[in-house]
This record gives C-alpha cells, structure tokens and sequence, in this order.
C-alpha cells in the first residue's frame, strides 16, 4: 500500500468532517483514533461513513498511522483543545522525524500554541497552530481558516488548507497565513469573542420585542435588519430558530434560558485587559452567559422580588438603527484588540486579510465584514474613518432611546449598553479620570500630568497638611 498524504487525528465531529473534506480533494488520507470505551464508536461510525472513499485509511494505532504517512509527514491534530493536546505531543514526537509538520486545528490558547512550537521546534518538528471556524457543515464543506507558526511549513500544506477552504465573493480562499507564534489562534479567539458579541446583541433584540410581538413578528423584523445592510449568517440562523416548530410548539420556549461556553470569550476578554484595549462588548456578552448558568438562584430571587416586566412598545426604527451602531463597535472593539495584540508580539497581521477570511466559512461572516476588507486596506481603525464615525454618530440617539426604553420596561441589554457607553465615552474631550488619578496620586504618590505643563511631566501633591 502507498503511503497516504495526509493525517487526521481524531474523529470526533470536527476530525470526521475535515477528513472527509480533504479526501474530496483528492489526497490520500490516513486517520487515526483511540478505541477506548466510546471513542470506539467514532470509529466504527465513521468506517461506515467513508465505505465510498477508498483513499481514507482508518487506524486505532498510533504507530501504524504515522508510518502510514508520506515524508515529511503532516498531521492535523482535531481534538479538544487543553491538556489532550499536549499529551499528545509527547506520544507523537518519538515517532517522528525532522521536518514533519502537526497543525493543531483545535480551540487552543494561543499561548498554548506559542509553546508548543518552541517545544517541536526543539525537537527539529514543525508546528501550525490553525483556527478553523464554521463548525460541522463548515468543516464538512468549507471553513474559514486561520493558520499560524512556522512559515516554512504553512508553504507546504498552503494548497492542502486552501483547497478544503471557503471561499470568498472573488473565489480566493478563506484561508491566509497570519503571522508567527500562536497569531492563528489569536484571532480565532478574538472571532469568537465578535461572535459572542454579536449573538448577545440577537438574544437582547429576542428579549426587548418578544412581550409584544410574536415570533413570526420578530422574524420580519430581523429579515428588515437584513434588507437595512446587516445580513450575516448570525441573523439567518436567528430568523430560523425564532421560526421552527415541533408539534405546534416553537422549540424556542422549550430550550432552557442557560448559555454554555467553551472559554474563547472569556480568554478574549482577559487579552483585552492584558494589551491595554478595550473591549466591554465581548466581556458583558461573556458575563451574561455566566449569569444565565445561574439558573435556580435566578428563579428564587424573581419570586422574592416579584419581578415583573413594564408592558412597553419599543420604537422598531430606533432598535434596527441601535443595532446597526452596536454591531460597527463590537467589530471595532475586536480589530483593535488583534491590533494591539500583533503590535505586542510583531505578528504584522493584515486586518483587511482577516477581515476577508472572515466573509465566509465562519459564524461571522456577513455584509458588514466584506465593509471591513476594504476598509482596513487604508485604515489601521474603524475610528480612523470618517465615514463610519458618522454612521455611528447617527445612531447615538435611537441607542439613547432603546436604552431608555429598555430600563422602563425591566430589560437588562448590557451589550447595546456597553456599545453606548463606549461611544459615549470614546466621543468625550474630557473624562473623569482627572478625579481617578488624584485619588491615585494622594493615596499611593502615582503622581500626575498637568494639562498647563508638556504631556510627560508628572507632578505630585501633599494632600494632606
């Protein structure tokens, strides 16, 4: 038997769905899996799924499968990300030679990923660390994919990861190289903290319209946000939640009000306090998931409380304006953390690139993010267009005015809060935090700058006679 191109390790529902997408590319394809207690149905269902394709070999062990491959060989690792991925590491590295190359396609860390290359670079190893977004149908038929590490080996699985791609509206693949270290990974933690704003934002429109208007309402009043610029694949699959149906019911009444997470928002919003930006919309979408875990406690205060939503109308216009506003913050709040952060490690990550890779293949692909490649060919910010300062500024009224009608009726929206407060405060010459920085200055001698005296001088106070 010929040695196969490729390997995939892991056949759970994003391994299986990748190896079949590469197997349609025509590449010989070796897979691998543990047999273990229920690991051993993966394989055993995907045998029967691949019964047509002849060039996917399916080996349990690890040994066989790496001599199954092709020099140097090429391994994409599909497993959960954390501590399984570094042990791993240690079983593969013994049996490979230099030159081979293992691409992490999970949800890992990025500094995770930054280590891990230290490590197989050490060992005369190559490593990619790639974010894949598009979940099941996206792996099976085309992601969006963001590939990391060493240049040298992303040239040799370049044509691999583009030909199992999406592909953008000129027909080039959503895949790009975006930087050193563990950039790849990065910016797929950042797309997941834009996609936990923007789905926030989805839930608080659901939850300011749904006393007064039926879902079938809704749903048009989505399909209108649509037809006013903001198509995105978010908003489609909202439209077809709010619609579907089992036995007369909508299934959206029967799923528990508790939002699971896999922590790519939250590591998101710790980045955003490591490299000094800004970016409040992802963290009070990461917050709210937390407080709807609490389920039991969240019941027994309501009753406690007798809370009771206020029976208002909310002013349509306003809300698809407000919409349009917050969902241009987040973006900005997103590029700028990945600014910051390439900035920090001089990844030099082309924004348009990756504003591009995000058109399609990915969860937040929409109209707004094809706005966005030509946008940050000539702009390092959203902020740095006029344009869009413009559009925004528009909007700040019928944000003011959701707000206000939001707090009459009871209705927590923390992320349309969170848009207005940053603009609010982002548009203001001044801000309060001369008083903040006294406060400083008089308990703990931070000392502080003068607006008469050159910026960088710094004085101090004896507060106290």
């Amino acid at each position: 038997m010929s040695s196969s191109q490729f390997g995939v390790f892991g056949l759970g529902v994003m391994g299986r769905n990748i190896a079949l997408n590469i197997a349609d590319q025509g590449v010989k394809l070796s897979t691998y899996n543990r047999a273990i207690g229920p690991e051993k149905e993966l394989l055993d269902q995907f045998a029967q799924l691949i019964e047509e394709h002849h060039d996917i070999h399916i080996y349990d062990d690890l040994q066989a499968f790496v001599a199954s491959l092709s020099r140097p060989r090429k391994i994409l690792i599909m497993i959960k990300a954390g501590q399984a991925i570094d042990e791993v590491i240690k079983v593969l590295l013994p049996l490979l030679e230099t030159g081979d190359i293992i691409i992490d396609g999970g949800n890992s860390h990025y500094k995770d990923t930054q280590r891990r290359q230290e490590l197989t670079k050490s060992h005369d190893i190559q490593w990619i660390g790639s974010g894949i977004s598009g979940g099941e149908k996206g792996a099976r038929r085309g992601p969006s994919m963001m590939p990391s590490g060493s240049r040298v080996a992303y040239d040799q699985i370049s044509l691999l990861l583009e030909s199992i791609s999406a592909q953008d509206a000129s027909g080039n693949a959503c895949c790009t190289y975006i930087g050193e270290g563990g950039s790849g990974h990065f910016v797929k933690m950042i797309h997941n903290g834009i996609e936990y704003a923007e789905m926030q934002l989805l839930a608080e429109i659901y939850d300011l319209l749904k006393t007064n208007h039926s879902y079938a309402e809704i749903g048009q009043f989505l399909e209108e946000c649509k037809a006013y610029g903001q198509s995105s694949y978010l908003l489609d699959i909202t439209i077809d939640i709010l619609n579907k149906k089992e036995g007369g019911h909508h299934i959206l009444d029967m799923i528990l009000d508790r939002a699971g997470n896999k922590g790519t928002g939250s590591w998101g919003s710790k980045a955003a306090l490591d490299y000094g930006t800004t970016n409040t919309m992802m963290a009070a979408a990461v917050f709210c998931r937390y407080m709807s875990s609490y389920k039991e406690e969240r019941v027994r205060l309501s009753a406690e409380v007798n809370a009771k939503r206020q029976d208002i109308g909310i002013d349509l216009s306003a809300l698809k304006n407000a919409y349009v506003a917050a969902r241009w913050i987040n973006h900005h709040q997103g590029f700028a953390l990945i600014k910051a952060a390439s900035s920090h490690y001089n990844w030099d990550i082309n924004l348009s690139e990756t504003a591009r890779i995000w058109t399609n293949g990915c969860i937040i692909r929409s109209d707004l993010m094809t706005k966005c490649i030509e946008l940050f060919k000539t702009k390092d910010s959203i902020l740095d267009d006029d344009h869009f300062i413009k559009l925004i500024e528009s909007k700040r009224s019928d944000l003011k005015n959701i707000l206000s009608s939001a707090i009459k009726a009871e209705i927590s929206i923390p992320c349309f809060q969170a848009a207005f407060d940053y603009w609010i405060h982002m548009t203001r010459a001044s801000v309060p935090a001369n008083l903040i920085q006294a406060q400083r200055d008089y308990f703990g001698a931070h000392t502080y700058e003068r607006i008469d005296a050159d910026r960088g001088k710094f004085f101090h106070t004896q507060w106290q006679e």
